[in-house]
């Protein structure tokens, strides 16, 4: 079977990217990823709080920045700033020499000066594309959704100018209309989605009476959201989709790749499984391919998009799903005791 597919203008063997995360820090691990048949790497994210750590002190930092950002892992600040900004451009660029495949920066920034001059330096420390990490954690009750939207669209122009490098933005679904808001960016060059950003959120332990920050990984319920997202854009924009969250077995990228995405990044399958549930991703893929004759990913991409299908209802619904089936199944599935 043939799964190549394109991405960000970038030729890739299949639809399956390794997404931001601490795994693809190590060399050996990038290496592993690449064997095991993942077609692109997105390196893990730049945070503006390390490229302003030598100019600030650690609890300033803390306060300004400790709940902005949708990729934070954890809360440890010593983990969080483990590499200065020049160390962090020496991996990258050894990273770079370590895999042969396509790997793309991220960037997750506050100020234009750092979006602009870090897109920059990570184009020229080898990067073949950029994605934007956008994540605004409002705290300001003046503030309106418009404004940022705004901040956002002046930050993805200013980028386009800064690089020569295709660029994608990783949006969080929080806006009152996300597809408005990635038409609006779409009109500005933006070459690819990819929806949507696993969130850190915090919690409460009731016994103790603390925060607490426990791991975030994604659930096989998370690709629900991105599903439906790729297949309501889907021949609407001209940027790529890329379906993220929830994605942990080939069946799941053959979802995404039916409802419309051109590719998906996965992390939480790795973490769980290992680099090698790549492998058995791609061969459960091809075994479907198989059963139904397809000969490539384009055969299919898109078939059960909303342009594609006949269901009025399919993705304009979220809610009272019972006028759309019959309400009583869900009790054949779990009777009441």
């Amino acid at each position: 079977m043939d799964l190549k597919t394109k991405y960000l203008g970038l030729e890739l063997k299949n639809p399956i990217i390794v997404g931001a995360s601490n795994l693809v820090a190590d060399i050996e691990m990038l290496k592993k990823l690449e064997a095991a048949g993942a077609s692109a790497i997105v390196y893990k994210s730049l945070f503006e709080e390390q490229i302003q750590l030598e100019n600030l002190e650690m609890d300033e930092i803390q306060n300004e920045y400790n709940d902005r950002y949708g990729e934070m892992t954890t809360m440890f600040q010593s983990d969080l700033y483990e590499a200065s900004p020049d160390e962090f451009l020496m991996n990258f660029k050894e990273a770079r020499k370590a895999v042969s495949i396509p790997l793309i920066a991220s960037l997750n920034a506050v100020t234009d000066e750092i979006w602009y001059e870090w897109a920059k330096k990570l184009e020229d420390a080898g990067a073949d594309a950029l994605e934007l990490n956008f994540y605004n954690n409002p705290r300001e009750f003046e503030m309106e959704g418009k404004s940022i939207i705004q901040e956002e669209l002046d930050i993805i122009e200013g980028v386009k100018k800064a690089v020569k490098i295709p660029v994608s933005v990783k949006l969080s679904p929080f806006y009152t209309n996300p597809l408005f808001v990635i038409n609006e960016m779409d009109k500005k060059g933006t070459n690819g989605f990819v929806l949507f950003n696993k969130l850190f959120q915090p919690d409460i332990n009731i016994e103790t009476e603390e925060m607490t920050f426990p791991y975030n990984l994604s659930t096989e319920h998370d690709s629900r959201l991105p599903l439906r997202y790729s297949g309501l854009l889907y021949d609407n924009i001209n940027a790529d989709i890329c379906a993220n969250r929830g994605i942990f077995t080939g069946g799941d990228v053959i979802k995404m790749i039916l409802a419309g995405a051109n590719v998906v990044e996965v992390v939480s399958t790795i973490y769980k499984h290992g680099p090698q549930q790549i492998t058995k991703m791609l061969e459960d893929m091809e075994i479907w391919m198989a059963n139904r004759e397809y000969k490539n990913l384009e055969e299919f991409r898109g078939n059960m998009s909303k342009k594609n299908i006949k269901d009025p209802f399919a993705y304009r619904r979220a809610q009272y799903v019972d006028i759309l089936m019959k309400s009583g199944e869900i009790f054949k599935k779990y009777p009441m005791k």
